[in-house]
């Protein structure tokens, strides 16, 4: 049923909702964070995709509970996002909230449930996996490019209706989103004092906070201290009294700590306050304190509870306040407008600082680099003799094997992603995740993608390579080769100071386009320093910030492509952008990318004959320098593989 009731004419529907319902007094702590998960409806598993794990009539169970509620607080439908307070990509379990209401596991997605209908959004990686997750019955799945939130508001929503959400869940800028999308159709978007679903969810799970860690100067190459004072000095320069930093990935590098507090990232769910006279209040649970983080922190940074975030904005009426509104939830942001505080729109001062990586944590990623490739050719090693003796394998178990050989190296902490190991029809799937029970065995004439990383405290990586299965089909190898040329091509890009990842992703897609062909992705995303796979500010894609690339920043280049039900291909490796060592006085604007992963690729899926001379060299040169670096590590029968494997290719036509 919808709701024709409309908010006071004039008035703000985010403050009057928001003082109507309690929600400016909620506290900052995880709302709910100590529940538990039913073990009679069980939580899907994380980036799982297969018709067998679509849950079971519990979901629609879910949905008419949630509904109840809106009818009981007046409302006309619910907008979840999969994100928590901190809009954090990967969530601890007891965030998973749109997980539980609607059975999709993925990374990214929103849903918004209406009292007569409801709809998931999802990008390019993930339509084929809501649609096996999700009851079709209860969701309708949409694209978020062809099926826009905003277009199916349009279509669904009623003149008058009010949509409830949740204001810690939702960043500033988003919520500006829907609301314009709602204004349009005469409706509101209303903040409510508690998410619904924390109340539903009757035995969600207990996350224990963990010990905080003192992430040292030899592998962050710059002390707090110096960080602190240079952003203060910027901050004093743009008139600005304080910051508040809601990303745990900046709290991290600010403080040069990190934490275990969520999977994949090794950070601590806090946020902080950086004054302009470089002094910081952290908001950490206290059990997440130990003397040797008391001892780290020093002088100059406060250690306060998470509930006391918002006496602390209050003090800060009257002030001006940089908030960085993509990342900062509508909670706080009210807060600090309630109290009269001058509120600034400047993205988080520690992204473009932490994105540049000095030359220590460079150092670092080489290394991690060399360990981690180690691990990845062993793997690939181990895979080639397992096929050569008729064995078979399957998904979830190469995906285990791999993460094995990366735990032997004593300095891995952690995958930094979900592992995804695919085969076939499976590979087409670009976040698939293969299920114990539902996994497929490898079969002669498949293309294998397994697409992995770790997370070592000198750095994070990320890799995929594609296999061939026996042989590979014709149309396989040409695809391959396809995407291996815009590889090539991204890699070895020289462009001007003050280009964007935009202006270069063409580069990686051109021969495919010349086929007609595609991908439904981002080329490049940055990744941090023992810190998230997936960092902003910059990226490769067909669209984007507009931040230009610059020296430090660390970025992955992977093009695919995907014959939905047949085969996936995707070549990734991470790089550094350097300054291009030309030899003109104009070479000096000039940057290039150093390829940091070493790992060689499947040599038997290269079409040759489609490779340039110039390109053929390329490969030649990468294959030489891993087998130069890796052979050394390698016993004598993995040895002779890599030497195999990194054999120049033979001359074709140009």
């Amino acid at each position: 049923m919808t709701n024709e009731s409309r908010p006071e004419t004039g008035a703000d529907p985010r403050k009057t909702a928001a003082r109507e319902s309690g929600a400016q007094d909620r506290p900052v702590a995880f709302p709910g964070q100590n529940l538990r998960l039913s073990a009679s409806a069980p939580l899907v598993e994380r980036h799982a995709c297969a018709p067998a794990s679509k849950p079971g009539h519990f979901l629609a169970e879910r949905v008419r509970a949630l509904r109840a509620w809106l009818v009981s607080e007046n409302l006309a439908g619910f907008y979840l996002p999969h994100t928590d307070a901190f809009q954090n990509e990967f969530l601890p379990p007891s965030m998973e909230r749109l997980a539980w209401l609607t059975g999709f596991t993925g990374s990214a997605g929103e849903a918004l449930v209406l009292n007569d209908r409801a709809a998931l959004f999802v990008d390019g990686r993930y339509t084929v996996q809501a649609r096996a997750q999700v009851d079709s019955a209860v969701f309708a799945v949409c694209h978020v490019t062809t099926e826009p939130l905003g277009a199916w508001i349009e279509a669904n929503v009623s003149p008058g209706s009010r949509i409830g959400f949740d204001p810690w869940q939702v960043s500033v800028e988003l919520f500006e989103r829907l609301e314009a999308a709602c204004r349009a159709r005469g409706a509101a978007m209303i903040p409510c004092g508690h998410n619904p679903v924390d109340a539903l969810w009757s035995d969600r799970p207990v996350c224990a906070a963990r010990p905080a860690e003192p992430h040292p100067l030899a592998h962050a190459g710059q002390a707090s201290s110096a960080k602190r004072a240079e952003l203060a000095a910027r901050m004093r320069e743009r008139g600005e009294d304080a910051v508040v930093l809601s990303s745990p990935e900046g709290v991290a590098w600010l403080l040069n700590i990190r934490g275990r507090d969520i999977p994949y990232t090794p950070v601590v769910l806090a946020s902080a306050i950086l004054y302009a006279n470089a002094s910081v209040d952290l908001f950490l649970d206290p059990g997440s304190v130990t003397p040797e983080l008391q001892a780290h922190l020093g002088e100059g940074v406060t250690l306060q509870a998470p509930e006391m975030l918002g006496p602390a904005l209050d003090r800060l009426a009257v002030r001006t306040v940089s908030v960085d509104a993509g990342r900062t939830s509508l909670w706080v942001w009210n807060r600090l407008e309630e109290v009269g505080a001058t509120l600034v729109r400047e993205p988080d001062p520690c992204a473009l600082p932490r994105a540049c990586k000095n030359a220590t944590e460079i150092e670092g990623a080489r290394s991690a680099h060399v360990r981690d490739g180690l691990a990845v050719t062993r793997f690939l090693y181990w895979l080639s003799r397992r096929l050569s003796l008729g064995e078979q394998v399957g998904e979830v178990d190469l995906g285990r094997r791999l993460d094995a050989f990366r735990e032997e190296d004593p300095l891995f902490r952690e995958p930094s992603f979900p592992t995804i190991s695919a085969t076939g029809p499976n590979a087409s799937l670009p976040h698939y995740r293969a299920l114990p029970g539902a996994d497929r065995f490898l079969a002669p004439g498949d293309v294998y993608l397994v697409d992995s990383g770790g997370q070592y405290p000198d750095g994070t990586t990320d890799i995929t390579r594609t296999v061939g299965v026996g042989e590979a089909s014709q149309i396989v190898r040409e695809c391959y080769t396809l995407v291996l040329r815009g590889h090539i091509a991204l890699s070895r890009a020289v462009f001007p100071r003050g280009t964007t990842g935009t202006a270069l992703d063409a580069l990686a897609r051109q021969f495919l386009w010349q086929k007609g062909l595609d991908y439904d992705h981002g080329t490049g995303h940055g990744v941090g320093s023992y810190l998230s796979v997936h960092e902003g500010p910059v990226r490769i894609g067909k669209s984007g910030p507009s931040i230009p690339l610059a020296p430090g920043m660390i970025l992955s280049v992977e093009p695919g492509y995907y014959r939905e039900g047949e085969f996936g291909i995707r070549i990734e490796n991470l790089v550094v952008v350097v300054p291009f060592t030309g030899h003109s006085e104009e070479d000096r604007n000039l940057l290039t990318f150093e390829t940091l992963t070493l790992v060689p690729y499947d040599r038997s899926l290269i079409e040759t004959r489609l490779l340039s001379r110039d390109e053929r060299r390329w490969v030649d040169a990468y294959h030489e320098r891993v087998r130069t670096v890796l052979a050394p590590l390698l016993g004598h029968e993995e040895q002779r593989w890599l030497e195999s494997a990194c054999a120049p290719l033979v001359e074709g036509a140009c």
